[in-house]
């Protein structure tokens, strides 16, 4: 009995714990609420309070861009009247007195005058100096710089590596990129001897005549001439003539005072002729080309000990007769042989592949250029090479390099960068059959 009451109490006890901790809980529970409710509510009206104040703020602030904004606006206002008013009271001041109003007037033309004055007086002096020392619009590429002093620094640094011994000058044998047959060669040499010998003895230069097929390297070739006589040389074409109308027998007349300073001795390359000094009665000229052309006989009417006349043409038979008879000496470029493509294919091929990917010297230029790959080159035989030269007949020598061009685009498209003897072939055969396909039209254009 004892026990059953003493377990009883026991459970009472713990009954009445249990219902003291829920009620805690509970009291908590509605503490932490309360609190959560407050900082909300403290939140609240701190942002509302913060957002009053801004607004406050905000208000202020454009009160005071408005009224600095009506100060600055009523300012300006204030300055422009009193401009108008004194440049009103100035103008009435100069209307009512005639001696002012004549001094004004004076004045403002003297101003409009003055500066017209200097900006066509150093239009004309520029223009003055331009004609005098400048270089004829009529010169596409000439060894002589634009002014005398252009061109002095390049000058100086290739004097320097000349004396140093290191310049890379190309040697006295052959021309450059032009490959010559042996007697047209030792024809040009010759006269490159002759022409300097002529200048060093100050008799009168011969004028020269080159004519051939367009490519055969008319153009490299009397640049070469000029720098193995010790001329400086300028290149012009016919073509250029026509365009300038009225203009030509003065620019004719600028380019041969301009060629005569030249201190070396000049060579004039006349590129196209056929297009400026044609037969004036087998074709329609026009007056200022006939104009023009007399220009350039009057000038070259006597042999000359400053200028070599050279001139380039496809059709020698087009030239004036007066033309004709002013050269001294006529030289015909023909296509290249076997044995020249043959030459010419290693030339380029050497070039275009073999020195692709090289780094040239250069202080900044291989800072910023990409370089390009270099190319393998895998079983091209000179036999192969000379195949090539055999079944290019007909190719000039600008066709070559174009088609060694050509070769080398297409290493360029491969992955590899490989040249064998396969992509070679392949090159070759449409580079043919492209030229055949030329002639053909050349042909059905010349039978309409």
């Amino acid at each position: 009995m004892q026990e059953e009451s003493g377990m009883r109490q026991e459970a009472a006890r713990r009954a009445t714990e249990e219902q003291i901790q829920a009620q805690r809980r509970q009291t908590e529970r509605e503490k932490a609420e309360i609190e959560r409710e407050t900082i909300r509510v403290r939140a609240m009206a701190e942002a509302e309070g913060r957002a009053h104040e801004a607004k406050l703020a905000e208000d202020v602030n454009r009160r005071i861009l408005v009224d600095r904004a009506n100060a600055e606006r009523e300012k300006w206002i204030a300055a422009i009247n009193t401009t108008f008013e004194h440049i009103g009271g100035g103008f009435r001041a100069i209307l009512t007195d005639q001696n002012k109003l004549v001094v004004a007037v004076g004045g403002v033309t003297a101003l409009a005058a003055g500066i017209y004055t200097t900006r066509e007086g150093a239009r004309v002096v520029w223009s003055y100096v331009d004609r005098i020392l400048g270089q004829p619009s009529l010169i596409r590429e000439s060894s002589r710089g634009k002014y005398p002093w252009s061109g002095f620094f390049s000058r100086a640094m290739s004097s320097l590596k000349g004396a140093n011994g290191g310049s890379a000058t190309r040697s006295e044998k052959g021309f450059g990129d032009v490959i010559l047959h042996p007697s047209l060669e030792k024809r040009i040499q010759q006269l490159a001897n002759a022409t300097a010998n002529t200048k060093a003895h100050q008799a009168p230069f011969r004028n020269m005549l080159f004519y051939g097929p367009p490519g055969t390297g008319k153009t490299m070739v009397a640049r070469e001439l000029a720098r193995r006589s010790g001329l400086d040389y300028a290149l012009m074409t016919g073509g250029d003539v026509a365009p300038l109308g009225s203009q030509a027998v003065t620019k004719i007349h600028q380019l041969f005072d301009w060629s005569k300073k030249s201190k070396k001795g000049l060579l004039l390359f006349i590129d196209e002729a056929d297009a400026f000094l044609c037969e004036r009665n087998k074709t329609y000229m026009s007056e200022a080309q006939r104009s023009a052309l007399n220009a350039l006989l009057f000038r070259t009417g006597d042999q000359s000990k400053d200028i070599v006349l050279a001139l380039a043409t496809n059709r020698p038979g087009d030239l004036d007769s007066a033309v004709a008879d002013r050269i001294d000496e006529v030289i015909e470029f023909p296509l290249p042989g076997e044995d020249e493509r043959f030459k010419l294919i290693k030339l380029y091929l050497e070039k275009y592949i073999s020195q692709a990917g090289e780094r040239k010297p250069g202080l900044f230029s291989n800072l910023f250029k990409k370089q390009q790959q270099k190319i393998e080159i895998k079983g091209l035989t000179d036999d192969i090479l000379r195949e090539a030269a055999a079944r290019t007949e007909g190719f000039s020598g600008r066709e070559v390099a174009k088609m060694m061009a050509g070769v080398q685009a297409a290493v360029y498209g491969t992955e590899d960068c490989v040249l064998d003897a396969n992509l070679f072939r392949e090159v070759v055969d449409y580079k043919v059959a492209e030229h055949q396909q030329r002639r053909k039209l050349a042909a059905a254009e010349g039978d309409k």
